[in-house]
């Protein structure tokens, strides 16, 4: 297995937490993965991305048109990292209808909007992100069950609120297939 994966967004937002959750999906069954913590000013609030390779990679940044999957947790860092998808790349974004049509597989939800909403808290956006890719990814390498368990391995006080929020986002990418 061979699988490259860009997640964007503002620092604070978790997007090193799902770097490490897809890291423990990989170390749970054996598969070698590079990350990166991250890239931009995440403690100042900026812009953030951070990657991770599932399979036999020798460096953990991902070049130009490599990627296979962009998971965006802010429309305009979507947007900003289009650029690493090669030609059959996906694309899973929070964004809203505004959202412009692109030339890969996309999947959106508005997670801003249930969050302000009340559907779960905004510290869970990340989750709910990644539940999104569970629904609407078909060849992302890891199952619901295996990010259960990497999500519990992360924090088990935490866990069950999460995987509500993973199952809201499950439900949000299964109607958001295009």
């Amino acid at each position: 297995m061979r699988y490259q994966s860009v997640i964007a967004g503002f620092g604070g937002q978790g997007v090193v937490f799902l770097v490490k959750v897809l890291a423990i999906c990989a170390g749970n069954r054996n598969i070698p993965f590079l990350g990166t913590e991250n890239h931009g000013m995440s403690q100042r609030g900026g812009a953030v991305s951070c990657h991770i390779k599932i399979g036999d990679f020798s460096s953990p940044l991902i070049d130009t048109n490599q990627a296979d999957l962009l998971i965006g947790l802010e429309a305009q860092e979507s947007l900003r990292n289009i650029s690493f998808l090669h030609k059959n790349g996906k694309v899973v974004t929070n964004a809203d209808t505004n959202f412009p049509r692109l030339p890969f597989v996309t999947a959106k939800a508005d997670g801003f909007a249930l969050a302000k909403q009340g559907e779960f808290p905004i510290q869970a956006l990340n989750v709910f992100m990644l539940g999104v890719v569970l629904g609407s990814i078909e060849d992302f390498p890891f199952s619901q069950e295996e990010v259960r368990t990497a999500i519990e391995q992360m924090n088990a006080k935490m866990a069950q609120q999460n995987f509500k929020v993973l199952e809201m986002g499950i439900e949000a990418g299964n109607r958001s297939k295009n």
